[in-house]
């Protein structure tokens, strides 16, 4: 019995008169999984996720074109070909290089957490969220902090996921203990948003991974309990809990945030079933709506683009979040728990992104995967998206392997 080159689970070789006879088809086995790049990648992924960001880059464009010109236009094009170069260098690596690499990413996304909290880090709308870089770039370490603990959780639970076992109560907690540390860092800077990203990617999977459902109840209940505690106590900066309070009622910071909002809310209603055009949106144009290229991307597209533009978006964030996991059914335990944790990753952060655009949810600073301006954000989701690419190669592969049979 041979060990299967694309994961962990047993091989069975073929009967044979020598002991090394199936030397030679497990290296056909292992060629077969490191085809070109393109021919490897989920060609699905690939294009949803492309013409998404291709379309924030123009969102990004029109909404800061009158303040700073092309500028912000082309370094998001920049951090674009960053994203797809370290995406289609993700998609080639061997799945057990991955699964080794995993303890070394998640000790370097909480030596970043810990930076941005020392005098390195750069504080703007009252998070402590960032780490300036010479030339104008900066960097958010909880960005990278997403794909590293999704892949972090996978490896600590594959193993008894992938032989159909409930994980132990030990397994639980030291999972819990690997999520729950950058949770407490990002909290400190504090980013309400990124934290509820990385707790609902935990909760879903440590729960995929065969968790007893009292943990996860558990689990959920504390999570709310932290929220309700996050609006009563001073965790979070007076400019934050202005955001939430506003939420509840936009008078109570008519010049701030509640006018931010109400103006989100014109410009979307403004852009009819087609859109005033691109590059004509009045808010757009006007310069009406702060950071606009990034909490409230959506804005430009809703009033520019239409009711129709705007849903497109939706569907495009839509298509890549259930091609995640169409991938995580096909995957063995470990691409699975990836896969879906990416999933999650993407479905929360553009719910609560279009919903806070919409006056659904309370405004915590999350960008819009694929669309808003920062590279941080797009490099990671275009990382995350290799990481599901490989998952899907990986499976692929096997599936190949057994029609062979």
């Amino acid at each position: 019995m041979s060990r299967d080159p694309l994961g962990d689970r047993p091989v069975l070789a073929r009967a044979t008169g020598r002991g090394s006879s199936d030397r030679p088809a497990l290296r056909t086995v292992a060629r077969g999984t490191h085809g070109p790049a393109w021919l490897r990648i989920d060609l699905g992924l690939l294009v949803g996720a492309l013409g998404l960001s291709l379309l924030g880059c123009v969102l990004v464009w029109s909404a800061t074109r009158a303040t700073v010109g092309a500028s912000a236009g082309l370094k998001q094009l920049v951090a674009l070909a960053v994203g797809l170069c370290c995406a289609a260098l993700v998609t080639r690596l061997d799945v057990r290089a991955v699964r080794a690499a995993a303890p070394v990413l998640y000790l370097v996304a909480v030596l970043g957490l810990v930076a941005v909290l020392s005098p390195l880090g750069s504080t703007v709308n009252g998070s402590r969220s960032w780490i300036r870089l010479p030339g104008g770039f900066s960097v958010q370490p909880s960005e990278l902090m997403k794909v590293a603990l999704a892949v972090g959780l996978a490896m600590l639970l594959a193993e008894r996921a992938e032989r159909g076992l409930h994980q132990r109560s030990r397994d639980v907690v030291l999972a819990w203990v690997v999520a729950g540390i950058p949770v407490l860092l990002v909290l400190a800077q504090p980013d309400l948003g990124s934290a509820l990203v990385l707790v609902a990617m935990s909760v879903v999977i440590i729960a995929a991974a065969g968790a007893p459902v009292l943990w996860t109840g558990a689990v959920a209940a504390a999570g709310a309990a932290a929220v309700a505690a996050a609006f009563l106590t001073p965790v979070l900066s007076g400019y934050q809990r202005n955001r939430l309070r506003a939420f509840l009622d936009p008078s109570l910071d008519p010049q701030g945030i509640g006018y931010q909002t109400r103006q989100v809310r014109i410009a979307i209603g403004s852009g009819g079933l087609a859109g005033q055009g691109l590059f004509e949106g009045h808010q757009t144009q006007g310069g009406f709506i702060p950071f606009q290229e990034t909490d409230f991307v959506f804005s430009v597209a809703g009033e520019e683009l239409g009711f129709l533009g705007a849903a497109g978006l939706v569907v495009l964030i839509g298509f890549i979040v259930v091609r995640c996991l169409v991938v995580a059914r096909r995957a063995d335990a470990f691409g699975r728990l990836v896969a879906i944790g990416v999933a999650v990753w993407f479905g929360v952060q553009a719910f609560e992104n279009i919903g806070m655009n919409l006056g659904l949810m309370p405004v915590t600073g999350l960008p819009l995967p694929f669309v808003s301006s920062g590279g941080s954000s797009l490099i990671a989701s275009w990382i995350a998206l290799g990481l599901v690419g490989n998952v899907a190669a990986v499976s692929g592969a096997r599936t190949r392997r057994l029609r062979a049979r």
